[in-house]
């Protein structure tokens, strides 16, 4: 009965840190997937001085520290 109990409260403690919701920022198309202990930022962002006319690039977030940016 513990195990079970201790199982069912496990999963939807993960559930709850883990399980991103997305969000659609208004930059141009940016999507930023947001946790409890993550968050990952898929941006386009529109820039009128890139070649482009725009940013491409991931920013990663664990913990609040940024452990990953490929944006420019």
């Amino acid at each position: 009965m513990k195990n079970g109990v201790l199982m069912v409260v496990s999963f939807l403690l993960a559930a709850v840190l883990l399980i991103p919701i997305p969000m659609r920022l208004k930059d141009g198309g940016s999507v930023e997937y947001r946790a409890i202990l993550y968050k990952v930022v898929d941006m386009h962002r529109i820039d009128a001085q890139s070649p482009d006319g725009y940013i491409d690039g991931t920013v990663v977030e664990i913990l609040g520290m940024e452990v990953y940016r490929d944006v420019p």
